[in-house]
């Protein structure tokens, strides 16, 4: 697979596809960014005026082996709330990287980045190798950190203030998803700061959340709230 990276600042922020046409329309709609493609996915989008000659580190070699799994999410909703997606991007043990992402008609960006979440452990078979999540939604990463989702099940889904919890659904899911693997970390990111697989799940969540037509799904939750 070829990572096709297009660099918008000299201090390395831009986007990173595994499309070239896809790449090749995003450059066109930011004059003066500078595109490369690279073997593996590298850790950082190369700033403007880096040569391309110049190695970039790569997140991990697609030939390289690791006992964690490490997974990035993100979540999007157009006008929030709107038209919305997800995106997952997960380096599995064996260094492939996998790629998910869904879009959905009418949804929140918090129901997104949750969505992307339970995704993700819902596609990891192996529950006993280290599992690290990136995500840029500290709201989904305190929900389960400082166990704000664990007291309101307790409550029966109310808050503290006795208002009820939002997107009872979905906390339901990740709580019963997260009990089941004993080695999981979250891992708070900062959003558009140049992380390549951040980046990546950011295109994939926001390119679901566009593409219309058929292949976006109901969310029933958010319609049944």
């Amino acid at each position: 697979m070829k990572y096709h990276t297009i660099s918008t600042s000299k201090t390395g922020h831009g986007a990173i596809f595994t499309n070239a046409k896809e790449a090749k329309e995003y450059q066109s709609d930011h004059p003066g960014s500078v595109y490369q493609v690279f073997d593996a996915i590298p850790l950082k989008i190369p700033a403007i005026g880096m040569k391309t000659t110049e190695p970039v580190p790569s997140a991990r070699s697609p030939k390289a082996t690791s006992d964690e799994i490490i997974v990035y999410t993100d979540g999007s909703a157009l006008n929030n709330p709107g038209p919305g997606g997800y995106g997952v991007v997960m380096q599995m043990t064996n260094g492939r990287t996998v790629e998910i992402a869904q879009g959905y008609t009418h949804t929140t960006n918090n129901r997104m980045e949750m969505m992307a979440v339970i995704t993700a452990l819902e596609n990891i078979e192996d529950h006993d190798s280290p599992v690290t999540i990136h995500s840029d939604s500290q709201y989904t990463i305190n929900g389960i950190v400082k166990g704000w989702a664990k007291g309101w099940r307790k409550r029966n889904w109310k808050k503290s203030d006795g208002n009820p919890a939002l997107n009872p659904d979905l906390w339901a899911i990740m709580l019963d998803l997260v009990e089941q693997f004993p080695k999981l970390t979250f891992k708070w990111v900062k959003g558009h700061a140049g992380n390549v697989l951040n980046e990546r799940a950011d295109v994939l969540a926001n390119s679901a959340a566009s593409q219309g037509g058929k292949s976006l799904l109901v969310d029933e939750g958010y319609l049944k709230k």
